[in-house]
């Protein structure tokens, strides 16, 4: 019953589609300004679209090399390096002698 529209291109549906007779009149405004140059022109204006699309392929390789290539970084990081010496706290040392009392004095 209804139907589903899944693409839309957006510059036909603002500007509508040239008909028959709007070609014929750009065809003529064309010839009249180009005259007997307008197959120079066309040739001209076809390389300069295939070079674009060209450069709008090899940015788009580009992005994809990039972006789905997981590779290891060149340079690899460096190791830590152990550390040989120890950490050292002063030692409890029993003493040797019991602690001497001290007198003092009351004068």
């Amino acid at each position: 019953m209804f139907q589903t529209i899944t693409h839309i291109n957006a510059v036909p549906a603002i500007f509508g589609m040239p008909g028959g007779y709007e070609m014929i009149i750009v065809g003529i405004i064309a010839l009249l300004l180009f005259g007997k140059r307008l197959p120079e022109v066309a040739r001209s204006l076809g390389k300069g679209i295939v070079e674009f699309k060209k450069g709008v392929s090899g940015i788009e390789d580009e992005v994809n090399q990039a972006s789905y290539s997981h590779k290891q970084p060149e340079t690899p990081r460096p190791a830590p390096e152990e550390r040989s010496e120890e950490f050292s706290a002063p030692k409890f040392e029993v003493p040797s002698s019991e602690p001497k009392e001290e007198k003092s004095e009351q004068a």
